[in-house]
């Protein structure tokens, strides 16, 4: 069973076909998905929530959607992701109207927190493409320390980050 998880803004919900307009928004937008290999056709953003949904069940673990509490508005994802052949890591993403507000720092503290005393896993870790700045910053603040340099299945040099426990 897939966890709800709360904060004091924000509800992280499992995936599902509530999310086709968010995944739309971000993945279809240029600007918004350039660092999640975007802009994405609105079929291949429909792929990708699929595949998000399908995550839990292969994996037993994978992203949220992000909600305010408030109004139940949906703000983006934030959870875990593992591709065959790279390794598992924090990811997020939020519409452009919601950065800037600190969502993406509190979802991802949950998502943190679930992953070491709610799956009990013995590290978690994060990593960005080297020019994605707004990333970098946030899992600095979360507190992340720079663990690895390595190559990924992408053909990419990246820096691996593993984030303490809270």
């Amino acid at each position: 069973m897939i966890p709800y998880l709360e904060t004091e803004r924000l509800r992280l919900v499992p995936p599902s076909l509530a999310a086709d307009e968010l995944y739309q928004r971000f993945y279809t937008d240029a600007a918004a998905s350039a660092f999640y290999g975007g802009p994405l056709s609105p079929q291949a953003a429909w792929t990708r929530l699929a595949a998000d949904i399908g995550g839990w069940q292969l994996q037993g673990f994978g992203v949220w959607v992000v909600e305010r509490r408030a109004d139940g508005v949906q703000l983006g994802a934030c959870g875990f992701w593992q591709g065959r052949g790279w390794p598992r890591e924090l990811t997020w993403w939020l519409v452009p109207e919601a950065r800037g507000q600190g969502y993406a720092q509190e979802a991802s503290r949950a998502a943190i927190a679930q992953a070491y005393d709610g799956f009990g896993w013995r590290a978690v870790e994060t990593y960005m493409a080297d020019d994605n700045a707004a990333a970098r910053a946030l899992v600095l603040r979360l507190g992340a320390d720079k663990v690895d340099r390595r190559m990924f299945p992408d053909g990419q040099e990246r820096d691996l980050f593993r984030f303490p426990r809270p």
